[in-house]
């Protein structure tokens, strides 16, 4: 599994993710801002926090809870 969170500088729903993934401990992932990139702001926009498992070719969207993320976590 390969997770990436998609997310903008200054979010607060961006660190309300964040904070969640810690509590979670789920496993490590890479943190890919948005903002700058032409691709990744028109396919994420408005959606971010998005967390993505690159292997399984799924996202998560905003909102999620312990329960969403740990489901998708060990899926």
């Amino acid at each position: 599994m390969r997770l990436i969170l998609f997310q903008r500088d200054d979010c607060r729903l961006c660190d309300e993710a964040l904070a969640l993934l810690a509590a979670a401990r789920v496993p490590p992932f890479e943190s890919v801002w948005i903002d700058d990139d032409a691709g990744l702001e028109a396919r994420y926009g408005e959606r971010v926090p998005v967390l993505r498992d690159a292997d399984a070719d799924r996202e998560l969207n905003w909102p999620f809870c312990a329960q969403a993320l740990s489901d998708f976590v060990l899926r």
